[in-house]
């Protein structure tokens, strides 16, 4: 199923990054685990670059984590195509581990099922590794908050 193409972004990877800085500086805590690639008509491309605190026992990229790059592709999303309005908040987000992953570069692949006024659906498939498997799948939902005037 194709990403809601029609959709025009109104922020860039780099402009959404500053803005996640600015209202939510404790997602990285002075480093760059979590960022946004790429942004594009009807989706985005978000990063975790795993390191020694993403790992759970065993060396595998704990699940907490996966979740997170899970909901923080949806929240480019909302950014990137409903505007920079930092109030838009999950409201779903189901998710399933397929393989596991170590530690280096996991890359979510967001794409928007539908944009409405008050609710975006989007999905996210997570990849990793040298052969670029997924690794997770989730879909979730976002609530955008209404214009103010």
């Amino acid at each position: 199923m194709p990403a809601q193409t029609n959709l025009e972004p109104v922020l860039t990877a780099a402009q959404i990054n500053v803005l996640m800085e600015s209202v939510f500086p404790q997602l990285n805590e002075n480093s760059a685990a979590y960022e946004a690639i790429e942004v594009f008509p009807g989706g985005c491309i978000v990063r975790l670059n795993a390191g020694e605190r993403h790992l759970r026992p065993g060396g595998t990229v704990s699940g907490p984590a996966l979740f997170t790059l899970a909901d923080i592709g949806g929240f480019v999303c909302a950014l990137s195509h409903a505007g920079p309005d930092a109030l838009s908040v999950t409201t779903n987000l189901n998710i399933n581990f397929v393989r596991k992953a170590e530690a280096g570069p996991i890359d979510g692949h967001c794409r928007i099922l539908k944009l409405g006024k008050s609710l975006m659906v989007f999905d996210i498939d997570i990849v990793a590794g040298p052969d670029g498997h997924t690794i997770a799948h989730a879909t979730g939902t976002y609530s955008i908050p209404p214009k103010r005037s």
